[in-house]
């Protein structure tokens, strides 16, 4: 989060915990103090319908490049197991921080409700269909020399480590399914903790590893038993190590409202596709105003109401090498609707051209 946007935040949510205080005050708990997952995602636990889609395609589609399928993805992935005791990111504004360590029982289940923006875990979405993760990694000042984990405001219970060993025994389960793992943000990282990131996944996932080059299609990544593409937002990491991929470019509105998330995502298609692989981000950002006036609401209230206006958006896709194609496209609480099974069913698509 950039820290104009950090700044922005900060003020939106010390305007919104007036009311929260003065229930302090008179004894009562505070509206939103735990994170919750919406009754929406009860029974996502038992859908596994997607888990080997990529191996059921069309015969046709298998030698299809990467960049012109069409490739569920989760923004934010890892926001599921956020720490409700983990401190502010470092990267979030002075005045934030502060306000947390002043007002903890307060700041921290405001700042966490907005911060939170899948309820399946890892497995889950895999299962579920998902193909790109979104990771973003972090080091804590207070945490272990070694101990990576990942961030969105506040860091995570899980560490990168073992969540990248879990991915891994997943793809053992699908030998015949292929993620494209988005490393980025890096915060606190320096240059040997990046090695030490580096020779993590070089060590989970060896031989699965696709090195950097010519985007390759199913069938070709089957044939050489490789599984997993690692973008890699670090310019001197790249150049060192030829496992990992240039960052992808991510499609982000930054804004709270769908219509003009879908105006933002129409212009960019009509400034054409990039190259290789990119993503649409369909996940609303909330802003001063919003949280302003919804004080006692959270990123999945806001972003519940309006999944049937963004999936219909997604169903009029079409993926391929045309300058208007999409390619992966991402969502916030994956699982919740038919987003993943409609950016899937974009495929079928490809084989009316």
């Amino acid at each position: 989060m950039d820290e104009a946007y950090s700044l922005l935040w900060t003020t939106a949510f010390t305007w919104s915990m007036t009311p929260l205080l003065a229930q302090v005050a008179q004894g009562s708990p505070p509206m939103g103090g735990q994170v919750s997952t919406s009754s929406s995602f009860s029974n996502l636990r038992c859908r596994n319908a997607n888990e080997d889609w990529m191996s059921a395609l069309c015969p046709q589609l298998w030698d299809v490049p990467l960049h012109h399928l069409s490739i569920p993805g989760s923004h934010d992935t890892m926001t599921y197991c956020l720490n409700k005791k983990s401190p502010i990111s470092h990267e979030e504004s002075r005045l934030l921080q502060l306000l947390n360590k002043a007002f903890p029982c307060i700041t921290h289940p405001v700042v966490l409700k907005w911060s939170v923006t899948q309820a399946l875990d890892v497995t889950e979405q895999l299962d579920a269909g998902v193909r790109y993760l979104d990771l973003r990694i972090a080091h804590m000042l207070e945490g272990s020399e070694k101990n990576l984990h990942f961030v969105h405001m506040v860091y995570t219970t899980a560490l990168v480590e073992d969540t990248l060993t879990e991915i891994s025994e997943w793809l053992e389960r699908h030998p015949r399914e292929v993620v494209i793992l988005a490393c980025r943000n890096f915060e606190g990282l320096s240059e040997d903790l990046h090695e030490y990131l580096v020779a993590c996944i070089k060590n989970i996932f060896g031989d699965m590893l696709c090195p950097r080059g010519e985007l390759p299609t199913l069938r070709q990544l089957w044939s050489r038993g490789q599984q997993v593409i690692v973008s890699y937002e670090d310019e001197s990491s790249l150049g060192r190590h030829c496992e990992l991929w240039p960052g992808i470019p991510y499609w982000w509105g930054n804004t709270a409202k769908t219509e003009a998330l879908i105006r933002y995502l129409e212009t960019m298609k009509s400034c054409g596709r990039p190259g290789g692989l990119f993503v649409a981000g369909t996940n609303l950002t909330e802003n001063l105003q919003y949280v302003l006036a919804h004080p006692s609401e959270s990123l999945e209230k806001m972003t519940l109401p309006n999944l049937p206006r963004l999936s219909a958006w997604v169903r009029e896709q079409h993926p391929g090498p045309g300058s208007r194609c999409t390619n992966v496209i991402a969502g916030d609480f994956v699982g919740a609707d038919s987003f993943v099974g409609d950016v899937i069913a974009l495929n079928q698509k490809l084989l009316w051209c």
